[in-house]
């Protein structure tokens, strides 16, 4: 048995975890027990939970979710990866200026990226009350309010200095003389990009997207102003039946649901990310 195996096994290493297991029991898991089982008291039988399950609501909510996040993770990926190649393959003035403006977006809290959505893009603002007076109209051309375009744009806004970052960064430290070496056999740029370049860099891609994917799938403020009443993802809707309409009940196995998939987009997001530690 390898000295590192022997270290995990020793008592004192175990009473490592005693701290963090007993914050972790106290702060989070007994409150979240606690609320689940308060919000599911009226359910009495598996009968009553798999109607609430079966709901058209949860299964429309839900899909909205879903696939709202995965046109926004394409998206980002779309504008994200061109910018991934800039920074990570040339050196132009204001590159560091750059860096640091496109990343902040992403520390700033969505509902103020919303709220100045709304002021920008708004009927009432800036952009159409100027277009307005240049084209002399009455009514303001661009309406993206509580619409899913303004999602979209907002979502990617909000996270395209992901891809720019984890992408950027991994495509910086790959080799180019491997790439160098495929042109020096007689590959062509394309056939260099797609045999050599993109399956290396697929796990950073993999991993930002699924992080992208994330985000957008537990976004809330976003979705909450630009989407309005239409729009209902599971974060807005454990929100809307807890405050709108008390219904405990549809709130708790909404955050039943909206945990499991993102433990399960986590552990894949872990498993891509630790094959972005070393590139070649």
């Amino acid at each position: 048995v390898s000295n590192k195996t022997n270290k995990s096994l020793h008592p004192e290493y175990a009473l490592l975890w005693i701290v963090p297991l007993a914050f972790l029991t106290l702060f989070y898991f007994y409150p979240l027990a606690t609320i689940l089982g308060k919000s599911l008291v009226g359910i009495n039988s598996l009968s009553q939970l798999l109607d609430l399950v079966r709901q058209p609501y949860v299964a429309k909510t839900l899909w909205f979710t879903i696939w709202q996040a995965t046109l926004s993770t394409i998206l980002t990926l779309v504008i994200g990866l061109p910018g991934a190649y800039l920074l990570a393959h040339y050196n132009f003035w204001g590159k560091n200026v750059l860096r640091a403006i496109t990343a902040i977006p992403f520390v700033l809290p969505t509902v103020v990226i919303a709220a100045s959505f709304t002021s920008t893009l708004g009927p009432n603002g800036w952009i159409n009350r100027a277009l307005m007076n240049w084209l002399n109209l009455d009514t303001a051309p661009i309406i993206l309010n509580h619409t899913l375009w303004a999602i979209l744009i907002a979502h990617v806004f909000y996270n395209t200095t992901i891809i720019l970052r984890l992408v950027g960064d991994y495509w910086t430290l790959m080799d180019p003389k491997l790439v160098q070496a495929a042109r020096c056999l007689g590959a062509t740029r394309l056939k260099a990009f797609f045999g050599i370049t993109l399956p290396l860099l697929t796990p950073a891609i993999v991993s930002a997207a699924l992080l992208v994917f994330i985000f957008d799938f537990t976004s809330f403020g976003v979705i909450l102003i630009l989407g309005g009443p239409i729009f209902s993802t599971l974060e807005v809707a454990i929100y809307r039946q807890t405050i709108n309409f008390f219904d405990l009940e549809m709130a708790a196995l909404l955050s039943v649901l909206q945990l499991m998939c993102t433990l399960v987009l986590t552990v894949l997001y872990t498993r891509f990310t630790r094959k972005t530690h070393r590139p070649l």
